[in-house]
């Protein structure tokens, strides 16, 4: 035994694992492996201890050999699976087929690998399999926090959308969404996966103008380690996080135009390359699509392509702009006085008919976030006066202080210092928009709850050149 200087103190657990293997000295060359890449192990020589092991005490993930005594790898898949654990199971095995590899995926095993075990792939494999199992835990919390969406309304454009949205979830059809900024088009993909059939699985959105062209096939499609400079760990991309589940391409006119038939492959095909492996890779998604930009055009112009368009065209539902939805203003906008109020700790104020009257009469060209936008304004900034300061038409400052009916009429100090600071304000949520967006217009203007027309507006307005901006 050796007497030298002890090792350094490893890392703590990346979590524990039980091998199963009947026959000692491979179930003990397993667990060295695992251990000295930082596993916490547990052994076991058959199913029936390896059940009362993941019975009695916490594991993430179940490692074993197909070729078992009496009950075999396969028969334990199926008792894993059967229980309430979701728990991954790894199978391992030195006589393997594709037919008992099938059969072992098809019963849920996670992965399927021949001995003898390469440690790397075999630490890949339990990695994916743990990624996973922590991926559906938390799309399980998500879903029970939010709960099943109820978008408010009952205007009967809002209704035949609806309607339309429920049709659509009977069926397995591509959908999509078109409509403006702020309409509300993530809300009804959502309820659309929801009232699906798969709406247990996981459901993934997606800014398609948020990806920069050097990143999107890694975004999509995810990578193996090492397949390119600074490719350290396996990723898997949205595809297949969103394996029996919901896709949703919101903006999906904004994806590059190099991106747009490996797009239109993985739909039609269900299948992909990630980056650094050969082998294709399956996966079972529905396609939800959503854009606010006139398609028909940008394929005329080439910048969208036609195939893709009519493979994302088999359900297309408009979803109506605010304006069109007559008494939803006030339903919508009772709701959000009443929960920003809730969050802020404050009762909520009244909202009275000359209010309701102003907010009906605007044209909300930000639609219902910009609704949500107003009126969370009104309240944070202006406590005492509540929706009596709801500022539904900004004006650029120098109009206000030069021009307007009050001409002629020099502001008051106070007011000038107070249209200063806002002048700021807003020049600064400008520039960190595009900070937090890399520079794409879509998505700051997104995040600011406008549309692409506002954005330049407010840019020009504050001598901004978006080109220059999110780097």
């Amino acid at each position: 035994m050796s007497t030298g200087s002890p090792r350094p103190a490893r890392p703590s657990s990346r979590g524990r694992v039980l091998v199963v293997e009947d026959e000692t000295y491979v179930r003990d060359s397993l667990a060295e492996i695992l251990r000295e890449k930082g596993y916490e192990v547990v052994e076991s020589g058959s199913v029936g201890e390896a059940m009362r092991v993941v019975a009695h005490a916490p594991v993430d993930v179940v490692l074993t050999d197909f070729r078992l005594p009496g009950a075999d790898g396969l028969e334990l898949v199926r008792q894993v699976q059967a229980g309430a654990w979701d728990l991954p199971v790894v199978v391992l095995t030195g006589q393997g087929t594709i037919a008992s590899a099938v059969e072992c995926l098809k019963n849920g095993a996670s992965d399927y690998l021949l001995k003898p075990a390469d440690p790397e792939a075999l630490e890949i494999a339990l990695e994916r399999a743990m990624t996973g199992r922590a991926l559906r835990r938390e799309v399980q919390y998500l879903r029970a926090a939010t709960g099943e969406v109820q978008p408010l309304g009952e205007s009967p454009a809002w209704r035949r959308a609806l309607e339309m949205i429920d049709a659509a979830a009977l069926t397995d059809s591509v959908v999509l969404l078109r409509g403006e900024s702020g309409t509300g088009k993530d809300l009804l993909a959502r309820r659309l996966h929801q009232r699906s059939r798969r709406g247990s699985g996981p459901y993934i959105r997606v800014n398609g103008g948020a990806v920069p062209l050097e990143l999107w096939e890694s975004e999509f499609f995810g990578h193996r380690r090492g397949s390119f400079t600074g490719a350290s760990a396996d990723r898997e991309g949205w595809f297949q996080l969103a394996h029996r589940g919901t896709l949703f391409l919101d903006e999906v006119g904004a994806i590059p135009s190099p991106a747009q038939p490996k797009l239109l492959r993985a739909i039609q095909d269900g299948e992909f390359h990630r980056l650094g492996e050969q082998q294709p890779t399956r996966v079972d998604v529905r396609i939800v699509a959503a854009t606010n930009a006139d398609l028909e055009t940008d394929i005329k112009d080439g910048r969208f392509r036609a195939d893709l368009y009519y493979r994302l065209n088999v359900l297309q539902i408009r979803v109506p702009p605010l304006r069109e939805r007559g008494d939803d203003v006030e339903l919508l906008a009772r709701a959000f006085v009443s929960e920003v109020a809730s969050r802020l700790g404050r009762p909520a104020p009244d909202l009275d008919a000359a209010t309701v009257d102003r907010l009906r009469a605007y044209s909300w060209p930000g639609n219902v976030r910009e609704l949500r936008s107003v009126i969370e304004r009104a309240l944070v900034l202006h406590p005492d006066r509540g929706l009596a300061a709801l500022d539904l038409a900004p004006e650029p400052v120098d109009a206000a202080v030069s021009g307007g009916s009050n001409a002629g009429t020099p502001p008051a100090p106070d007011d000038l210092a107070l249209r200063e600071n806002l002048n700021r304000l807003e020049r600064s949520l400008l520039v960190e928009a595009h900070r937090r967006a890399h520079g794409v217009r879509r998505e700051a203007a997104r995040l600011l709850g406008i549309d692409a027309r506002n954005l330049a507006y407010y840019c020009r307005k504050h001598g901004l050149d978006p080109d220059t901006l999110g780097g």
